[in-house]
């Protein structure tokens, strides 16, 4: 099994990537946005549409914060748009990623119970909000979040951006009720613990950078993502199974995202040169004691971190350095228009 691991991962990065963003894609997104756009009143789309310039695009955040998030919530849409949702969210995600978001909904209904908040707790309250007007031609975007879920997604002439991308699970690992023993993202810290049992002493010595775990991701929900320096083991200083180890860990985030998307992402990561990954662990090696790790590299940062409630809640975020919200894509963009931007 771990063989075909390693020859997955290759193949992932090989010299000629499956063709990415394509229009079939991005058609296949705006026709779903436009889609779910038909199926609203007048109070709905004041809710659920702003601006693509406006200041709320780039406000993203994890936390629960009921009656505060902007955009149209799930228990506030019909059954019709509910289904035009899930469809807009298979044009994004590929299946592995569309069971993961569902699944960090259903776990809200789970910490209702736990705690005996289901009106605080509640799967209902992740909201949609579409950023100006869904076309090929142009600059548009939209947002799906909630509690422990935010996905951004950006198309600037058909090219499509997919982060910051937030997965977070709690309980990380489910001890209790029916869904005992479910663990949403449990492939990616069963990976990189691997990866650190790979490393020998030596190694292991460079890529702990603290004894301690950062509490939270460093970054947080910050607009604009940004590390002091690279630390922690360089992909140079890896042996050829532990590179195809750490590729594997990556490519576990990057595809939860649709094929295409995917693929785009893959490309962009290995035309920045492989060579100039870093991978950093902090706190403990032992399951049920907090730890963190972080991918870095010049147009990547991927965060993991588990300290809270026992080293069993999880906060795990992927951004593109350069891309965020489609910020390169926008670069060009504007660099070839007539407009003028600030």
């Amino acid at each position: 099994m771990y063989y075909f691991l390693l020859l997955f991962s290759g193949w992932l990065f090989a010299t000629n990537p499956l063709p990415h963003n394509s229009d079939d894609s991005a058609k296949k997104m705006i026709e779903a946005a436009n889609q779910f756009l038909s199926l609203v009143d007048e109070s709905d789309t004041q809710q659920v549409t702003f601006d693509f310039e406006t200041d709320e695009r780039t406000n993203w955040n994890f936390l629960p914060m009921t009656g505060e998030r902007k955009g149209l919530a799930l228990r506030d849409m019909t059954h019709e748009q509910r289904v035009a949702l899930h469809k807009l969210l298979q044009t994004a995600l590929s299946t592995e990623g569309y069971l993961k978001v569902t699944a960090i909904q259903q776990l809200e209904r789970l910490l209702g119970e736990l705690e005996n908040r289901p009106d605080y707790r509640n799967p209902g309250f992740y909201y949609l909000s579409i950023f100006g007007e869904p076309s090929l031609e142009g600059a548009w975007g939209w947002r799906f979040e909630g509690h422990h879920l935010s996905l951004n997604f950006s198309m600037v002439n058909g090219q499509i951006a997919g982060s910051p991308a937030f997965l977070g699970t709690n309980p990380g690992r489910v001890h209790e009720s029916v869904f005992s023993g479910l663990e949403v993202l449990s492939t990616e810290i069963r990976l990189a613990r691997q990866l650190m049992m790979l490393l020998s002493e030596d190694q292991r010595e460079k890529a702990i950078i603290a004894e301690k775990a950062p509490r939270e991701i460093i970054t947080g929900n910050s607009r604009v993502a940004m590390l002091d320096a690279f630390e922690g083991l360089s992909f140079k200083e890896l042996d050829n199974d532990q590179q195809d180890l750490l590729v594997l860990l990556l490519s576990t985030y990057i595809h939860n995202m649709e094929a295409d998307l995917a693929s785009a992402q893959l490309k962009r990561i290995k035309d920045s040169g492989l060579e100039n990954l870093y991978f950093a662990w902090a706190g403990s090696l032992h399951d049920g004691e907090a730890h963190y790790y972080r991918i870095h590299g010049p147009n990547l940062l991927i965060e993991y971190d588990n300290t809270q409630n026992n080293a069993n809640h999880v906060h795990s975020i992927w951004r593109d350095l350069d891309n965020d919200f489609g910020r390169d894509y926008l670069r060009q963009h504007y660099e070839h228009s007539d407009h003028n931007h600030d």
